[in-house]
């Protein structure tokens, strides 16, 4: 029987890679063939690689399909990419609806793993493409700016407490505002270098240009927008826009 598509679903963790190796053949039966367990390391990743070669029939198509999870799946991606695999990157969203349909009970890194890879044979996918290193930068910087913006409310809400207590120790009180005036210059640096980027490029000036003519969007949130759609080349649809704005 040949074999028309073979799939590495990757569960992606922090720390572990969960893999499910799958075949769809020319009746179109699907076989989940082997399966295997990672570090989400430089090491680990070379012997995934390597793991996934022993497997693979030549003479079919090969595709990597996985979640996208924060950073972790990034630096397999990024891996994968520089050996010339096919990638898929699918939402999150779009694995949980799937594997409702399936007839798995219980979740695991396994079954997740399964469910990725069943759902790689069953779809024609879009490849994922590395991003521009400019739109990348800019994730980088955006993304930095949201945990700052959290952290510097957790401290604020902490010195908002100790203010409020019966006898405020004016010491920590002290240190607080210190550790708050710390992470505004710190945001403010941040919002500096954006604008720096988009000054120096005439394509960002324009897409931001053009985002901030729409009512509610401000400079922050079209770069932002433009940092985590790659320049909206992962925008397929007005919905997915619209996700991406209200994120944002």
């Amino acid at each position: 029987m040949k074999t028309l598509k073979q799939v590495v679903g990757i569960d992606v963790g922090s720390k572990e890679l969960v893999v499910c190796f799958g075949k769809i053949f020319s009746n179109l039966d699907k076989k989940l063939c082997q399966y295997g367990n990672f570090r989400n390391s430089d090491k680990g990743l070379i012997k995934l690689y390597e793991w996934v070669q022993t497997h693979t029939c030549e003479d079919s198509p090969l595709h990597f399909v996985m979640e996208a999870t924060g950073v972790y799946h990034e630096k397999l991606a990024y891996f994968l990419e520089s050996k010339g695999c096919n990638i898929s990157i699918v939402l999150p969203n779009k694995i949980s609806n799937y594997f409702r349909t399936l007839e798995i009970k219980t979740i695991t890194d396994s079954t997740c793993s399964e469910a990725i890879t069943l759902f790689g044979l069953e779809r024609n996918l879009e490849l994922w493409r590395k991003p521009d290193p400019t739109y990348k930068r800019l994730k980088q910087l955006t993304r930095e700016r949201d945990q700052l913006v959290q952290e510097r409310t957790a401290v604020k809400n902490q010195l908002h407490a100790e203010q409020a207590e019966a006898e405020p120790n004016e010491n920590s009180i002290g240190r607080i505002k210190e550790r708050i005036a710390v992470l505004q210059r710190q945001e403010k640096e941040i919002m500096t270098e954006l604008k720096l980027i988009v000054k120096e490029s005439s394509l960002l000036k324009k897409q931001t240009d053009n985002l901030t003519t729409i009512p509610g969007i401000g400079l922050l949130t079209a770069v932002t927008v433009l940092a985590e759609t790659n320049g909206f080349e992962m925008i397929r649809n007005k919905k997915q826009l619209v996700s991406y704005g209200h994120k944002a």
